[in-house]
């Protein structure tokens, strides 16, 4: 006797409920904090020129460093949550970026101070996988949308934490005492994952896994690349996180207050205008992929021409200075960058069985990292070679952008008849089940 499975939860798939949420909510707590740690030098630029004595390009190192080190950790930490589960991986990350921050604090000299962004970066890295994969374990399938989308609108709120928060305390008790002072919270979550934070629910451990050494490795990586889905991904990511990601790390301060001639103070309020719209658009885009499947491509095309016009009409404005209201438009439409790029995972995400899932989404999160890391640093070569000439700077986002648009037509057709395959296979093996 059977019965056709509809809109029920799949064999194997996770429950959820509250425990699921507290669990996962430690895991977000520290994707949290690395974000206040890994955005903390976009409000404090200026200050870390005038401390260290460096110029736009040596500036822009910082952050080039850092996103250096995150893009080119995104694989083998999608390989070590794989081997070694969320919570050894977390806690390893937790410390490198505790300590990051607390050498950024006191480094004495440029030298230092990269190094301890090169740590931070590394910690930081070990993140926001290890947040997705945390998801997939205790969560059912069908909620992978919005919770990833809750994830990255919780990473933004640690941006908003970086705007607000650190950027008064900067401002008002010095360097030293607001980094030192932020680190602790680095210690919190350390604490909290050590203690409360569970790889899977009782009695869902995975299957043993083979013996993993270089060749398991290799094919790992080769399976995920091999899928158009996972391809597709990084290149959704690529083209629409950066633009957010260089104005919030870095550039955005600088901008508004040297291009557009904006007070320091109205620059942090625009800047914080860009996370809040993150976190609002973060929910509607994660409501819409959860009910219309088919509307990830649509929006992340539609968030790249958004993004596109605005900084053309901003760019290219015949004043000296954009209008205020220009500008307001400009930072609510980079906020919908990050929900965008969240959109890449939803393309590796069912491309990917559930042991490949650190490994897709590590590819995957190289995107964004790979194209802010590119801008970061043409933004800053063009600023010292133009002496300072923003809009020729800022053009080199048009770019990477033709480039990112490129390669998602490209490989669009392919993903989607290859996601049909995989869906059409799952229904054919999970359609009849024993009444």
């Amino acid at each position: 006797m059977s019965a056709t499975v509809r809109n029920a939860t799949l064999p194997g798939d996770p429950p959820g409920g509250r425990k699921a949420v507290a669990v996962w909510s430690i895991g977000v707590a520290v994707y949290f904090v690395a974000v206040i740690f890994r955005t903390s030098l976009g409000v404090a630029g200026l200050d870390a020129a005038d401390r260290f004595h460096v110029g736009a390009s040596a500036l822009s190192t910082f952050s080039i460093l850092q996103l250096l080190v995150y893009a080119g950790m995104q694989i083998p930490v999608g390989l070590l949550v794989d081997r070694l589960g969320t919570k050894k991986v977390l806690s390893i990350g937790a410390l490198l970026f505790t300590v990051g921050q607390l050498g950024f604090a006191f480094s004495p000299t440029y030298g230092a101070a990269l190094a301890s962004r090169a740590l931070l970066g590394c910690g930081d890295a070990m993140t926001f996988i290890s947040v997705l994969r945390l998801g997939t374990r205790w969560f059912p399938a069908r909620r992978g949308p919005m919770v990833a989308q809750l994830a990255g609108l919780v990473g933004m709120a640690g941006n908003l934490v970086s705007t607000l928060v650190l950027a008064r305390l900067l401002h008002g008790i010095g360097w030293t005492p607001a980094f030192a002072g932020s680190a602790l919270a680095g210690a919190v979550v350390l604490v909290l994952t050590l203690l409360f934070l569970k790889d899977h629910p009782e009695g869902m451990e995975p299957e043993p896994s083979p013996h993993r050494g270089a060749a398991y490795v290799r094919g790992q990586i080769a399976a995920a690349w091999r899928e158009p889905g996972t391809r597709l991904g990084l290149w959704v990511h690529f083209t629409t996180q950066f633009p957010a990601m260089v104005f919030l790390l870095l550039w955005g301060l600088p901008f508004l207050v040297e291009a557009q001639g904006l007070s320091r103070a109205t620059a942090g309020e625009l800047l914080t205008l860009v996370v809040l719209s993150n976190m609002v658009i973060g929910l509607v885009y994660g409501q819409i992929v959860a009910r219309h499947h088919a509307a990830r491509l649509p929006l992340a095309l539609g968030t790249v021409g958004a993004t596109a016009l605005l900084w053309a009409a901003t760019l290219a404005y015949p004043g000296r200075h954009a209008p205020m209201w220009l500008l307001l438009v400009l930072c609510a439409v980079l906020g919908a960058c990050g929900p965008a790029s969240m959109l890449g995972f939803d393309f590796a995400r069912p491309a990917n069985p559930p042991e490949r899932q650190g490994t897709a989404s590590g590819i995957t999160n190289m995107g964004g990292f790979i194209a802010s890391m590119t801008t970061l640093f043409a933004i800053g070569v063009l600023l010292d070679a133009t002496g300072d000439d923003y809009t020729v700077a800022f053009g080199s986002v048009f770019v990477l952008q033709a480039l990112g648009v490129s390669q998602i037509l490209r490989l669009r057709g392919r993903a989607a008849r290859r996601e049909r395959e995989r869906l059409i296979s799952s229904r054919i093996e999970t359609v009849h089940v024993p009444a």
